[in-house]
């Protein structure tokens, strides 16, 4: 008798054991599984900036600095939205924010102080995910320049 309850509770433990690593297992595939849709968004976002930029520098240079915009594909275009919604991809939320950029006045380098250069941005994409009740976030920063001009 003692032998069928040693038994079973080492069967027990097995199981638990077992049922516990999977568990954790699905939980860490479907944390890297939303990580890299949340790279492909952010890249996405990147490429929507560059087409702003190249359809008109105006795109870029009009929208107020620090401010969280959101990215919307309307027809057959993108465009700027203020709206937080429009910038909800299935459970990720994009905000793109734009921020003006300083240049030293006498080695044109980007810095910290010196003239405003109205031709470069630097350009915040982050997007962020809900996963397991903690919000995720993760955030690409770039410049943007006016090659246009």
């Amino acid at each position: 008798m003692v032998e069928v309850l040693v038994a079973i509770s080492i069967m027990t433990a097995s199981i638990l054991a077992a049922m516990l690593v999977t568990q954790k297992s699905v939980y860490v595939s479907r944390e890297s599984f939303h990580a890299t849709q949340a790279a492909f968004i952010l890249e996405e976002g990147a490429e929507v900036v560059r087409i702003l930029r190249d359809n008109a520098w105006s795109n870029i240079s009009s929208l107020t600095a620090n401010t969280n915009y959101y990215l919307k594909f309307s027809g057959g275009t993108w465009t700027t939205s203020s709206v937080a919604g429009d910038g909800v991809v299935d459970i990720f939320t994009r905000k793109v924010s734009i921020a003006n950029v300083n240049r030293d006045n006498s080695t044109k380098d980007i810095a910290s102080v010196g003239t405003d250069d109205p031709n470069t941005k630097l350009v915040t994409i982050t997007v962020s995910w809900l996963e397991a009740g903690t919000t995720i976030t993760k955030t690409l920063k770039f410049y943007i320049i006016n090659i246009f001009s």
